[in-house]
């Protein structure tokens, strides 16, 4: 960016632009270390009021900073200048600044010198508040802005906090119900070992009362063979019969055995997943109940079906053509048995589905809830970096009030003695020629255009969100 400027009515055209030397806006400070001159009728600024003289040293460390980075005084808000208080969260920083803002008032006045009429300063000092007042606008509105963003923050923890919370209570209430479980199972585990114990005793006295009675069986046969042959040959098959009979049931015994062995192997391996279980645990007692419930029915049957077969035994010499009939329904009892196995069985491939996908479900929420808490650090790490930055730009805004005040009030004491030299003139002041107007004109045309172009009118962006708050705001508007 490049500025014109006349030192007199006729003078060359001067240029000030970052490869001659000069900084990019020192013109703003020159119009108003010219307009001193030009009142006061020195170059030095010795005639300032004390808060005049405070803040134009305060400005002039500003100015000096920005120089020393080629930047404009216009665009205090770039990305630099905005990442010094992240960078320097101590007191450094405002001392930097201190410095800075004096340098700016340096060049404003030195760029106030460069220029002729009061005029031209007083114009060149109102384009200088104007970019002040929006540049503070723009602050106010990013500090709303940011103040919205830090309360959806904290409702979002909020929430957050509830659910983790919830979290806990749903896990404490599992692990009881856990623990009640096994205790269920293992007195289930001394019931059926007790049932089986029971079985087997009462099974070895059936056993040896039928053999008892097959001997007396036998005994009767031999004495009776020398009557009837017919019944003896009878006798026989029928001896045949029953010893086919024991070994059946020898080998349904044999196989009964192993079906509770595999059955209790099976019992031991749900005890191992049903430790894993989370929201399933009613369902699971209620099919253990009706498990126990079957347990008992069966056991009544057993029960049922040895008191037959004792009565069968000994009403074996009258009933042996019912022997047969007996059997059939005996067979059919064990038919039932096999089908409740199946049954039994395809609950526990059921079961073992339904585990799985709870443990799926469990994987996933996990994973969910660090994410949450991932974002939440995130979150709480940008808040503090921009209430850092919100107290630097607070402590440049009133930086800026005072300098604009010492401003308004430099220009009331300049019009009061310009009003002052033209009474004392009076008649005798020669009329301004037409050219310098043309030319103020000219420099207040060049001097906005110069600045638009810098990029001083530029509104503020706000920030952007990191991506990881980005993509938790989007599984809550999903939720």
């Amino acid at each position: 960016m490049r500025l014109r400027s006349r030192s007199s009515p006729g003078g060359a055209d001067r240029l000030l632009s970052p490869l001659s030397g000069q900084p990019e806006m020192t013109e703003v400070c020159e119009l108003d270390v010219a307009s001193r001159s030009i009142v006061g009728g020195s170059d030095s600024p010795a005639d300032l009021d004390p808060l005049c003289q405070e803040v134009a040293d305060f400005h002039l460390g500003s100015c000096c900073a920005e120089e020393e980075r080629g930047e404009t005084p216009g665009r205090e808000d770039s990305p630099s200048d905005l990442m010094e208080p992240e960078l320097d969260p101590g007191g450094d920083s405002k001392a930097g600044e201190d410095k800075t803002f004096g340098k700016e008032v340096v060049l404003l006045m030195q760029a106030l010198n460069t220029l002729d009429t009061p005029e031209e300063k007083l114009a060149a000092l109102c384009k200088k508040y104007a970019d002040l007042l929006e540049e503070s606008r723009s602050m106010q509105k990013r500090l709303k802005v940011l103040q919205k963003k830090q309360s959806q923050i904290m409702k979002e923890k909020i929430n957050l906090q509830g659910d983790h919370s919830k979290a806990i209570l749903a896990r404490s209430k599992l692990e009881s119900l856990c623990r009640e479980l096994q205790r269920h199972n293992k007195t289930l585990k001394e019931e059926n070992a007790q049932r089986s114990r029971e079985y087997e005793e009462q099974r070895k006295e059936a056993m040896l009362h039928f053999q008892m009675t097959l001997s007396d069986i036998e005994v009767q046969m031999e004495q009776h063979s020398s009557h009837n042959s017919k019944l003896r040959q009878e006798n026989m098959d029928l001896a045949e019969k029953l010893k086919k009979l024991i070994e059946q049931y020898e080998l349904r015994e044999e196989h009964i055995d192993k079906m509770f062995k595999h059955k209790e192997l099976q019992q031991q391996l749900m005890d191992t997943k049903l430790q894993r279980i989370t929201e399933m645990m009613k369902e699971v007692e209620e099919k253990q109940q009706k498990e126990r419930d079957l347990l008992l029915t069966d056991a009544t049957e057993s029960r049922r079906k040895c008191e037959l077969m004792k009565e069968q035994e000994i009403r074996l010499k009258q009933q042996l053509s019912l022997y047969m009939d007996k059997f059939e329904e005996f067979q059919s009892t064990l038919a039932k048995s096999n089908e409740v196995f199946s049954t039994f069985r395809q609950e526990m491939e059921k079961m073992t589905k339904k585990i799985k996908k709870l443990e799926k479900e469990t994987t996933q929420w996990r994973s969910k809830w660090e994410s949450n808490n991932q974002a939440l650090l995130q979150m709480a790490e940008e808040k503090t970096l921009r209430d850092g930055h919100f107290k630097a730009l607070q402590g440049k805004l009133e930086l800026l009030e005072r300098l604009c005040r010492a401003l308004h009030k430099e220009r009331n004491d300049l019009n009061n003695r310009l009003s002052l030299l033209q009474k004392e003139g009076g008649p005798e002041t020669p009329a301004p020629s037409e050219d310098p107007p043309v030319q103020e004109d000219q420099d207040k045309e060049d001097f906005p255009d110069s600045l638009e172009k810098e990029g001083v009118d530029q509104p503020h962006r706000p920030p952007e969100m990191p991506p990881a708050a980005q993509g938790e705001q989007e599984e809550t508007n999903e939720d």
